[in-house]
């Protein structure tokens, strides 16, 4: 062996994949509350809790959520603010109740996004263009969506003995559905078990494999295009770089205004996929108020995912399985989820006990008043489980504020040319 073999340092070897994957701290995090979620369930003996009726559902009421959410992540991302989501879902569900009855679901879904781009353009027109606050143009499309909807059914509606002034004909058709073979059959073999973990697990994946539709499916596929397009291409490079610094994106060449009109056109056409969602799959028809405050819970799952598409899958989910108890009416499953939130912040509190201490104080405070209120209530009343999906929103928000990093330039008026 020669001096400079001797001297050669010796080469790393790769990290095992499998290895990696078992300390990463999101997997890590994630199995440590779906222990606890089977514990709980357990011995509170709330089937109901890893039902797969119930994450099945949990899936049809998380979409028009993930929709709306992932709408205002290319707006935001493009640095502008976009609270007018609830605004661009119903008009896409007009225009989805409108386009469905006369034409069929898939056609309805086109209308819907068509609806939902009229609220986009109008944002970005209000916006960009003009440079009107973000905050008040959101406002206004939520007002003017809703009063479109009154105006365009008094328009086509009146006078209609299947329709009227608050909602439209019954579509014709519906959206086909499938389930997957074998593994279907597998997951419920599993959730059969009724086992530690393994039957909570097959209870989720069943619920997720059965009577599934193909709406559903292609907008849960839409979470894994937007990771490909923001984060892989050049258009989600530029498009990024005008919601963190659009005056060097400017310097370098980015259109920048293009960019901020196609980012939130983008997003009312996704929040207007949203509305569709509610009346192909949900409603079967066009009725005034159906969105329910979806685009703002949409909006608060965009902050909850740190305005990244898998962050808002995930607080669609976590919102959307509140819903499923509230509508199911699970005043078990719900007295459960007291005890699973509050051990949850207790082990929160205890692992950011020395890095945040304010933040570790109030979640030991939350921990200990919702073991309490799980032991000392016998019954929850149906108007909390009601509130149950808002309160469950609140909760998680503020766990997760300190590690928020939105868009430096979110909300911030640009114009060509000045530089800051």
């Amino acid at each position: 062996m020669t001096i400079s073999q001797e001297a050669r340092p010796e080469a790393p070897q790769p990290k095992s994949l499998v290895k990696s994957f078992f300390t990463n701290r999101v997997f890590v995090s994630a199995l440590i509350a779906m222990s606890l979620f089977s514990l709980i369930r357990i011995l509170t003996g709330t089937a109901e809790m890893s039902s797969f009726q119930s994450w099945g559902a949990m899936l049809r009421l998380a979409v028009p959520i993930l929709l709306a959410g992932l709408g205002g992540l290319y707006a935001e991302r493009a640095g502008v603010v976009n609270i007018g989501l609830e605004g661009m879902m119903i008009l896409g569900t007009w225009f989805a109740g409108y386009g469905a009855f006369a034409w069929g679901p898939w056609r309805g879904i086109l209308f819907g996004m068509v609806g939902g781009l009229i609220g986009g353009a109008l944002h970005a027109l209000a916006t960009v263009t003009f440079k009107i606050d973000h905050i008040v143009s959101g406002v206004a499309i939520n007002i003017i969506g809703a009063g479109m909807g009154r105006f365009l059914s008094t328009v086509f509606y009146v006078g209609r003995t299947d329709a009227g002034v608050t909602q439209s004909p019954r579509m014709t058709g519906s959206v086909e559905r499938f389930t997957v073979p074998i593994l279907a059959d597998v997951f419920k073999a599993m959730e059969d078990t009724d086992w530690f973990l393994i039957g909570d697990i097959g209870g989720i994946l069943h619920g997720w494999t059965r009577n599934i539709s193909w709406f559903t499916l292609l907008a849960f596929l839409l979470v894994p295009a937007s990771i490909y397009l923001l984060w892989r291409t050049k258009f989600g490079l530029r498009l990024r770089s005008t919601g963190e610094n659009p005056w060097a994106a400017e310097s370098l060449g980015v259109r920048v205004y293009t960019y901020k009109w196609v980012a939130v056109l983008i997003s009312g056409a996704l929040a207007g996929m949203g509305g569709a969602y509610l009346v192909t799959e949900q409603a079967g028809l066009y009725r005034e108020g159906m969105t329910g405050g979806r685009g703002f819970i949409g909006l608060a799952a965009l902050i909850f995912g740190n305005w990244r598409p898998a962050g808002v899958a995930t607080g669609a989910a976590i919102f959307g399985y509140g819903l499923t108890l509230q509508l199911r009416g699970e005043s078990a499953a719900v007295r459960a989820l007291l005890l699973f939130a509050g051990i949850g912040l207790l082990l929160y509190a205890l692992w950011q006990f020395r890095s945040r201490g304010v933040n570790s104080l109030l979640s030991w405070i939350g921990g200990v008043l919702l073991i309490v209120a799980y032991f000392m209530v016998e019954e929850i009343p149906a108007e909390f489980i009601a509130m149950a999906p808002y309160v469950l929103t609140l909760i998680v928000i503020s766990q997760a504020a300190g590690r928020l990093r939105m868009p430096a330039a979110d909300g911030i008026p640009y114009r060509r040319g000045e530089a800051h």
